[in-house]
């Protein structure tokens, strides 16, 4: 099951969702930091009795308060580009996957491997998650580049597993990419995250990484 760390985000099983935790304290640290100084000001500005009735300009405030709001974002930018990059990093795929999305189920191919394709609908009194649990989890090796190819057959959905910082939208007509490298064994849940319809919260994903020889057996046993 996923456990959860301090900043309330789920533990990551990726790089990329380990970057994307690492950037959260980045920015949250600077946006604190940011907050304490308006405060400081806002209670400076109440408390202090002075007045300069002189004062006709100050282009060195003026140019300070413009020159630090940009200095600030460079450093909330240049890790974000960082990691977008990495996250859209296209190497050559050990298999694809595609997800399907359905008023109110996924379905699933594994376009290397013929004949296997089913779908995985919500079990309602599962003991393990509730509300999460499937009938027909997705199988995939862990330390194995895996390529996602995202579309609908009806409305607009989107598959997302928080643990991994994937999320991508489901729209029909429409094959979107995206790629996954799971570093540990585990099962992983995620949820519909875009509102779909009357059921769209019983349309849940899980995932279960296993090692190579155990995913082979898998392929030969379906």
């Amino acid at each position: 099951m996923p456990t959860w760390n301090h900043i309330m985000l789920q533990n990551s099983s990726n790089p990329s969702m380990e970057q994307l935790i690492m950037f959260h304290d980045h920015s949250m640290l600077i946006l604190f930091m940011i907050c304490i100084f308006i405060v400081y000001m806002m209670v400076f500005s109440m408390v202090n009795k002075n007045f300069n009735y002189l004062l006709l300009q100050g282009q060195e405030i003026e140019t300070i308060w413009t020159m630090a709001p940009a200095i600030i974002l460079l450093f909330i930018t240049i890790p974000s580009l960082k990691i977008l990059y990495m996250m859209e990093e296209i190497f050559k795929p050990f298999m694809t996957i595609k997800v399907i999305g359905h008023q109110w189920y996924w379905s699933y191919e594994y376009s290397d491997f013929k004949d296997i394709e089913f779908d995985s609908f919500m079990i309602n009194n599962s003991q393990l998650m509730r509300l999460l649990d499937v009938d027909n989890r997705v199988m995939i090796p862990f330390n194995t580049p895996i390529r996602i190819l995202v579309t609908s057959a009806d409305v607009i959905h989107s598959w997302s597993i928080p643990s991994m910082g994937l999320k991508m939208d489901a729209t029909p007509g429409r094959i979107n990419q995206m790629f996954m490298n799971i570093n540990r064994p585990g099962i992983y849940s995620g949820q519909c995250s875009e509102i779909c319809g009357a059921n769209h919260s019983f349309m849940p994903i899980m995932v279960e990484s296993i090692n190579m020889k155990n995913f082979f057996k898998w392929v030969m046993n379906f």
